[in-house]
């Protein structure tokens, strides 16, 4: 069934954290649409910067080089036909920041103060406009703790990375396997987890849904639900 979506009296600003492979990209973009907002994925930021450091040859742990990294480069997100792109220094590298190597090295970077400083007014400013679903993982305890909704994502280990195994196939990538996959998480989950820089934990105001065994559209439907009781 689908909830209809009733006249809300002011406008939102909705945060979706949680672990990776929990479904917060696409059930993001999801609510994003049924509410007629913007959807920001502050994930691709960090990667952005993680795939300049990639290119450039900047260890995650050097903050100097990092700092000088930050100094060069210029993240953009631009509406497309496509739905949002992500732009480093105007060239478009959003089909290229998604495998798994980015993925560890954004969980690295993104655990850096200096780059989280040099994100968190682009994403506060996108902010502040409302009318917009923004996931990650410390949107609703660091960025945005004054966000209107704040939900918090899960999912089975296992489950997760078999989403996560789905995605990456689908996109083509090669010589990888499910268990790689599953381990890679794990780690990244413990990287996320207990990192002394804005760590993934959700907010205490956070409203929990556990997706192991719902569907994406009964995800977005429970999200619904619980903004129309609020509003």
């Amino acid at each position: 069934m689908t909830t209809p979506i009733k006249h809300l009296n002011r406008d939102l600003l909705i945060t979706i954290d949680g672990p990776a492979g929990a479904g917060k990209t696409t059930i993001s973009k999801l609510l994003a649409r049924r509410l007629g907002y913007r959807y920001l994925d502050t994930g691709a930021l960090y990667r952005g910067v993680a795939k300049a450091a990639q290119d450039q040859g900047v260890a995650p742990d050097d903050d100097a080089g990092l700092a000088r990294l930050c100094d060069r480069i210029q993240l953009t997100l631009e509406e497309s036909a496509d739905g949002l792109r992500l732009m480093l220094n105007q060239m478009d590298i959003t089909d290229t920041i998604r495998t798994q190597a980015i993925s560890m090295l954004a969980s690295a970077v993104s655990a850096r103060p200096l780059v989280r400083d040099f994100l968190l007014q682009t994403q506060r400013t996108i902010g502040q406009q409302k009318k917009v679903v923004v996931e990650g993982r410390d949107m609703g305890t660091v960025v945005f703790p004054d966000a209107d909704v704040k939900f918090f994502l899960i999912a089975d280990a296992r489950v997760r990375a078999q989403r996560r195994f789905a995605e990456l196939s689908a996109a083509g990538a090669r010589d990888i396997d499910l268990l790689a996959v599953e381990e890679d998480m794990a780690r990244r989950d413990r990287n996320d987890s207990t990192r002394s820089v804005a760590p993934l934990q959700p907010a205490a105001d956070a409203i929990h849904i556990d997706s192991t065994r719902m569907g994406i559209d009964a995800v977005v439907e429970t999200m619904l639900l619980h903004i129309n009781q609020l509003f």
